[in-house]
């Protein structure tokens, strides 16, 4: 448990006062299931509470980054910003799959890698931040793990996908519009890779992600970069 939980302190930049709390951040249901003599609790109680820290810190540091922003746009930034993408997104930097307890099944359905599970204990940790040092703990988590999230939303892009963004460029330049295209799958079911090209005229940009959505961003992404590259050199 100590190792754990130590490496989870030093990727959030904080020391736990309390390793029981953070060690059931990290545990899975289906860990307590299996193991129901350990007298230990799963993380769903610290998700719940975590899911509403997240939002206030969120939203504070919106705020306070745009004073001027109507209710709505406040409200579609933080969505963005909050959602399971996003949320599993940051969890993976920080390698927190690695770190979960989980079942026998859950495990081998291939469980550090799921989006829901890894933005579900995301908001479990910030629940045991947030029981451990308060909103300030919370804030300096949010602040260095959500960085460029906030950059994104300050250049007006954290709640605008790159394919629509792509859509949008290639019809302003008249070019011929994107074609995507799943060119191969690899790995088990429950952990596959898949591989897709992105066609925009002659132009072909491959990318692989671990669902077909996320490879396609990935491929928008990269064409994107191309055409803002190419105008600029034009």
């Amino acid at each position: 448990m100590k190792d754990r939980v130590s490496a989870l302190g030093r990727r959030l930049g904080i020391r736990f006062r309390d390793p029981v709390l953070a060690r059931q951040a990290l545990t899975h249901k289906s860990w307590t299931n299996e193991h129901r003599d350990s007298g230990l609790g799963d993380n769903e109680r610290l998700e719940f509470l975590g899911d509403a820290v997240l939002d206030l810190a969120i939203s504070e540091r919106l705020m306070a980054r745009f004073p001027e922003a109507p209710e709505g746009v406040l409200s579609k930034l933080r969505a963005a910003m909050v959602d399971e993408e996003s949320l599993s997104a940051v969890a993976r930097r920080i390698g927190l799959g690695e770190l979960l307890y989980l079942g026998r099944g859950e495990e081998a359905s291939g469980g550090r890698e799921k989006p829901s599970l890894l933005a579900d204990a995301f908001e479990a940790v910030i629940a045991a931040v947030y029981l451990h040092g308060g909103l300030k703990a919370v804030f300096r988590v949010v602040d260095r793990l959500f960085a460029e999230a906030f950059s994104e939303a300050e250049a007006g892009t954290v709640d605008r996908d790159f394919k629509t963004r792509l859509q949008e460029e290639v019809q302003r330049r008249h070019l011929p519009l994107p074609v995507y295209r799943v060119v191969e799958e690899r790995g088990p079911d429950h952990a596959k890779t898949f591989v897709v090209e992105v066609q925009v005229g002659e132009a072909v940009f491959r990318s692989e992600g671990r669902s077909k959505k996320w490879a396609e961003q990935l491929g928008a992404k990269a064409a994107l970069a191309a055409i803002e590259s190419w105008a600029e050199a034009t």
